[in-house]
């Protein structure tokens, strides 16, 4: 049995069973979490644990589910056969709830109108403390976001013209999809809501879980999906936010207690510039 302390809620690990608890400020985020497993178990059974229990009246919150078998896709060199099944699984996720129960699930926390008002507010604070090329690359990010329009009104809407909509896990850590030698599963669903596939599609291609370390292949990745126009052309947009929201985030990275190596921040900057090119 192994216990693993997150910010908003403890992993304790057992043979058949994995048991959430959520603290008092996680209340959504286990709501998410039970609802996405009961879906995922009526619509998609086997790429999700399984839902077992849920105690909603305890001071911290507990969701009870099976154990899935494999090892986290983070940190590897993922083969093509991995990157398949990675593509499978994402895939299988996105479709799965059908559109008249999805159109009743809340939408996912950390949409864009929530990001750029997250950017707005860190801003002042972290701008002037950073060095000159990941300045360099804040401001061109800040300069794009300005012009893209994705704060105007309506914007914040899930789906539209070609943009159908999708369920999202709401995090596109690697470390979230297990391989097993033979397919890739998913867990952890606390940010999950209705969301779109290009959104969801950013949301690994940009997390720094897919290229710090062995990297992600993005282009070979992205290719398994047959995304409209519109959604390629909203992927972009949706790298471009998320990777200006890496950028700020790494930035404030302690210095003396570093969660990532030493020139991560330079390196976000370079990979933001690319994407603005």
């Amino acid at each position: 049995m192994t216990s693993v302390s997150w910010s908003t809620h403890a992993v304790e690990l057992r043979s058949d069973s994995v048991i959430k608890r959520f603290g008092p400020e996680g209340s959504g985020k286990w709501e998410r979490e039970w609802r996405a497993l009961t879906l995922l178990a009526a619509h998609a059974p086997g790429l999700a644990p399984a839902p077992q229990s849920a105690d909603r009246a305890a001071k911290e919150p507990v969701v009870v589910m099976s154990r899935l078998p494999g090892e986290p896709l983070r940190g590897q060199s993922l083969s093509n056969r991995q990157l398949k099944a990675l593509a499978a699984a994402t895939s299988e996720l996105y479709a799965a709830v059908p559109a008249d129960v999805l159109a009743e699930v809340p939408d996912r926390p950390g949409r864009q109108h929530q990001l750029i008002a997250q950017i707005r507010s860190w801003t002042p604070q972290v701008r002037p403390r950073v060095s000159d090329a990941v300045g360099k690359a804040m401001d061109l990010g800040l300069e794009w976001l300005a012009r893209a329009g994705l704060a105007r009104p309506g914007m914040e809407r899930v789906g539209g013209p070609g943009i159908p909509m999708a369920f999202g896990p709401g995090d596109g850590n690697l470390a979230n999809y297990l391989w097993d030698g033979t397919r890739v599963r998913i867990v952890d669903f606390e940010d999950s809501g209705r969301s779109d596939r290009p959104f969801e599609l950013a949301e690994i291609t940009e997390h720094v879980a897919s290229w710090v370390g062995p990297p992600l292949d993005i282009e070979a990745f992205l290719d398994l999906f047959d995304l409209s126009p519109a959604e390629r052309a909203r992927l972009l947009e949706c790298r471009r936010l998320l990777a200006l929201v890496w950028l700020f985030l790494l930035s404030c990275d302690d210095p003396q207690h570093p969660r990532n190596p030493p020139g991560t921040a330079e390196r976000q900057a370079d990979r933001l510039c690319g994407l603005l090119a």
